[in-house]
Parts: structure tokens; C-alpha cells; sequence
């Protein structure tokens, strides 16, 4: 029996889009929404990474798990996946565009290949992704957009200018989106996690700048990539129907210090 029937949070005939999903936070949104009975289209560029989650989940949790691999960086990828996802699963409810990364990298470098990169990977994408799923989402008058920021997007250091730069503009893509599919009955929202124990920033960063940022938390620890899926189940289901245009902060803490 799904654990999320006759529930506000569940997601029994609804079907999601999950980019970054072969680990992560986007593999722990997954492994969530299949609980909450979603169908599920997963994406990532490694092929045997997404294939091992795709089968990881479906064995937990019994669901439909389709998978594709995709090269979002390039935006006929991003077009490639939003029409392969609808034909596989008929249709797409959800939409968590969660597929990013982080290059290390200040104004004085001059790296265009870098900034291009990221900016195409960490924005374009979900503007493709959201111009392609969105007319469907409209004709059922139902939809949920999720876009993941950070944050990077409120506050910066140094040398994550590009990354920065991208994760904020995320926030002006979930307002003025909003406000235009709102009448729809789709909300769009972002997520901004905070230091979370995930591949990237486990090999980015090193020991030092780990326990540094992890002691800047109110908990004074690292979060869990479980404990982020939750806020996107909530944001994703009929629980969350009235929040929209809004940036939902899962850090810790971090933010709360000032010095």
C-alpha cells in the first residue's frame, strides 16, 4: 500500500521530470516521489549511473522508472529530453530541474568557456525545459515547476562568480514564471540547499573549507541529501498548491548568521 494515499502529498497518477537524478539531491527527490506513487523520467549525463538508480528505486519502491540520458548544457538535449519524456510517460505533471554544477572561478579569470558552460547548464536549461513542458501543463490547468538554486544565489564567496551569477538568476526565472503561469494553475518555485553532503562539493571543496561550512550551520553539520527531498515533495504535490513564486531555503541555518 503507498505510504501517500488519500493524502495531500501524494503523487499517485501524477508523472516528473527529475534532471541531476542519477545521484544526489536529484536521486533522493526521485527515490521520494516514486514512494509518493509518481512515474518517473530520469535524466543525468552517465548512463550507467542513472541506469543503476533507475533500477535501485524501481526495486524499492515499485514504481515506473524510465531514464535518458542527456547533455543539458546543450539545448537541443534539453529539447531532446522534454519531448522524449512526454512520449514515454504521456504527459509530464512535474518538472524538477535540478541538473547543475560548479566551476571554480573569479571576475579576474577569463574562462568564457566556463561562464558559457554554466550558464547554459545551470539556466538555460530550465528555460528550455519550462518552455517545452509548460503548454501541457496549461491544457490540464495542473502543474509543478521546481527549479534548484542556492544559497550561492543570496550570498557568495570569492571564487564561485559564475556559479553564483547563474544560481541567482534562477530566482528571476521563478518569479516572472509565476506570475505567468499562475492563472494556469501551475506553480513554479525554487529550492536553494545549503551545504549538503552531495558528490560535488564533497570533491570541490577541501577538508578545511568542509568543516568550516559545516560549522556555519545553526545544526553544525552537513545536510543530507534525503533531508531536501521532503521541501520538494511538498512544493511538487497538492500540499504546496498555494506556494508559488517563492525561494524555499534548506540550509541548516547557514544563512541565519550574520558573523
Amino acid at each position: 500500500m503507498n505510504l501517500f494515499n488519500n493524502t495531500s502529498f501524494s503523487l499517485s497518477q501524477r508523472t516528473a521530470l527529475v534532471t541531476g537524478a542519477g545521484r544526489g539531491l536529484g536521486k533522493e527527490i526521485a527515490r521520494l516521489f516514486a514512494k509518493a506513487g509518481a512515474d518517473l523520467m530520469l535524466c543525468s549525463r552517465t548512463e550507467t549511473q542513472l541506469r543503476d538508480t533507475a533500477r535501485e528505486i524501481a526495486d524499492e519502491t515499485g514504481a515506473r522508472i524510465e531514464f535518458i540520458t542527456a547533455d543539458l548544457s546543450k539545448r537541443d538535449d534539453a529539447e531532446r529530453l522534454a519531448k522524449t519524456a512526454v512520449e514515454r510517460l504521456g504527459k509530464v505533471d512535474i518538472l524538477i530541474s535540478n541538473a547543475g554544477y560548479n566551476i571554480p572561478q573569479t571576475i579576474e579569470l577569463k574562462a568564457d568557456e566556463d561562464w558559457d558552460y554554466l550558464l547554459e547548464l545551470n539556466v538555460s536549461s530550465s528555460m528550455v525545459l519550462t518552455r517545452a513542458l509548460a503548454p501541457g501543463m496549461m491544457e490540464r490547468s495542473w502543474g509543478r515547476i521546481v527549479y534548484t538554486s542556492s544559497i550561492l544565489a543570496m550570498g557568495s564567496v570569492t571564487d564561485r562568480v559564475t556559479y553564483s551569477t547563474t544560481k541567482a538568476a534562477l530566482l528571476g526565472l521563478v518569479k516572472a514564471n509565476s506570475l505567468y503561469l499562475g492563472p494556469h494553475g501551475i506553480t513554479v518555485n525554487c529550492i536553494a540547499p545549503g551545504p549538503f553532503a552531495t558528490e560535488m562539493p564533497m570533491t570541490l571543496l577541501t577538508d578545511e573549507q568542509k568543516q568550516s561550512l559545516g560549522g556555519r550551520t545553526a545544526l553544525k553539520r552537513w545536510g543530507q541529501p534525503a533531508e531536501l527531498a521532503p521541501a520538494a515533495l511538498l512544493l511538487s504535490s497538492d500540499a504546496g498548491a498555494y506556494i508559488t513564486g517563492t525561494v524555499l531555503v534548506i540550509d541548516g541555518g547557514a544563512t541565519a548568521r550574520v558573523f
